[in-house]
C-alpha cells in the first residue's frame, strides 16, 4: 500500500507540474483586438430560459467591433415566457425561430443548433452561445481575434464559471482542472486524435466553412456531449481548434445548487467519461486513485501522501487563478472534490445504464 500511495503521490506531482506549464501555453485572446471584418451569426438555442435569455441577448447586441452581426434565437419548445422575452428585444438583428422538435436520433441542443446554423444564412464565423452566459462587450471580437492569429478553425472560450452553493464551488472548478491537468493544449491544437479535444458548449466559436465540412450538428446528432463531439468532428475534416481562456470574456453560473450539479452532470459524465460504463468507472477509478488516495494516507502519517495531497492543491490553485476561478480556500478542498466527482460519476452511470435520465423535460437515449 505505501508504494501504491507514492506512485500515486508521483503522478499528483506530475499532474501539478502539467498543470503549470499546460496553463502557461494557453492561448489567452488579446486585449485590444482588431474589428473583425467577417459577418458572424450567433445561435443562441434555448429551451424555457425566460429571466436568462433577456439579458443575454442584451450582451450579445452589446458587442463592439462586430459591424457584421445577427443572432438567431431557436426557441425549442419553451412553455414558459421565453418567446415574449424575445419578442421584446426591439433589434432588427434578431431573429426569433420557433424551433422543430427532435427527429429520431437527435437530441435537443444539437437539433436546436442545427436549425439556428441554417437561419443564420450567409455568414462566415458562427457563435454558438447558452443563455446563461453573459458576455463582455468586445468577447465576440476577442475570441475572432484568437480564431484569426492562431490560424483555427474553432475555439471553445472557457467562461469564468460561477458558483454560488458549496456544491457548485467543490464541482464546477473540475471542469477547469481536468482538461488544464490532463489535456496537453498545444498538442491537442494540432492533433486530429479524438481524444485531445475539449470544448465548452456555452460559447463556441467557429468558421462556418469548417462547420459544414465537418458535418455540422447533423454529424454529432445523439451526442449529449455535443460541443467535444463537434471540435472531434472539425478534427476529423481537417480542422483545427482548441480550448482557450475565456475568463475574461464570458461568465456563467451552470447549476444553482446541489440539485441543479447533481441533475446537470448525471446527464454527461457517463459520456464525458468514456461513454462506456466501465469505461467511466475506471477513469473515476484512476482519478481517485491519484488525488484522493495520497490525502487519505496523509491523514495516517505519510509523507508521501502529504506531498501527493499537497500538489493537487497546488494544481488545482494553478488551473484555477489561470482561469478566474477561486483559488484560496476552495483548492484545499480538492480532495472533498474528487470524492463527490465519485458520487456523480456513479449517479450518471447508474442512471444511463437504467434508461433513467432526462434533461428539459426530455429522456436521453437509453444505452
Amino acid at each position: 500500500m505505501s508504494r501504491l500511495v507514492r506512485v500515486c503521490a508521483g503522478l499528483s506531482v506530475l499532474g501539478a507540474l502539467h498543470a503549470v506549464v499546460n496553463t502557461a501555453l494557453l492561448r489567452r485572446p488579446p486585449a485590444a483586438p482588431r474589428p473583425v471584418q467577417q459577418r458572424v451569426g450567433v445561435v443562441l438555442p434555448v429551451r424555457d430560459e425566460a429571466g436568462q435569455v433577456g439579458a443575454c441577448l442584451a450582451a450579445v447586441l452589446a458587442q463592439r467591433g462586430v459591424d457584421a452581426l445577427r443572432v438567431v434565437v431557436v426557441d425549442d419548445g419553451s412553455t414558459d415566457g421565453t418567446a415574449a422575452e424575445v419578442r421584446a428585444v426591439a433589434d432588427a438583428r434578431v431573429a426569433l425561430l420557433p424551433g422543430s422538435p427532435p427527429a429520431p436520433g437527435w437530441l435537443g441542443k444539437p437539433n436546436a443548433c442545427a436549425q439556428g446554423a441554417v437561419a443564420a444564412g450567409d455568414v462566415d464565423v458562427l457563435v454558438f452561445l447558452d443563455a446563461d452566459v453573459r458576455l463582455q462587450p468586445q468577447a465576440i471580437a476577442r475570441a475572432a481575434a484568437v480564431l484569426d492569429d492562431a490560424g483555427l478553425d474553432l475555439v471553445s472560450p472557457w467562461p469564468r464559471q460561477l458558483a454560488g452553493s458549496a456544491a457548485e464551488r467543490l464541482v464546477q472548478p473540475l471542469q477547469q482542472w481536468l482538461w488544464g491537468t490532463l489535456l496537453p493544449l498545444r498538442l491537442a491544437e494540432r492533433s486530429p486524435r479524438p481524444s485531445l479535444a475539449a470544448a465548452n458548449g456555452q460559447f463556441l466559436v467557429v468558421r462556418r466553412a469548417a462547420y459544414e465540412r465537418a458535418g455540422g450538428h447533423a454529424a454529432v446528432r445523439g451526442e449529449v456531449i455535443e460541443d467535444v463531439a463537434l471540435l472531434r468532428a472539425v478534427k476529423a475534416s481537417g480542422g483545427r481548434g482548441v480550448v482557450v481562456e475565456g475568463s475574461t470574456l464570458a461568465s456563467c453560473r451552470m447549476y444553482d445548487g446541489w440539485a441543479g450539479v447533481r441533475d446537470g452532470y448525471a446527464k454527461s459524465l457517463w459520456s464525458a467519461l468514456g461513454s462506456r460504463p466501465p469505461a467511466a468507472v475506471a477513469a473515476a477509478v484512476g482519478l481517485s486513485a491519484v488525488w484522493l488516495l495520497p490525502p487519505l494516507a496523509a491523514l495516517a502519517g505519510s509523507r508521501a501522501g502529504l506531498a501527493g495531497y499537497a500538489a493537487g492543491v497546488a494544481g488545482r490553485a494553478v488551473v484555477a487563478g489561470r482561469t478566474g476561478g477561486r483559488v484560496w480556500p476552495d483548492a484545499l478542498a480538492h480532495p472533498v472534490s474528487i470524492a463527490l466527482l465519485d458520487v456523480l460519476v456513479a449517479r450518471s452511470v447508474t442512471g444511463h445504464r437504467r434508461g433513467r435520465l432526462q434533461w428539459r423535460g426530455r429522456t436521453l437515449p437509453p444505452p
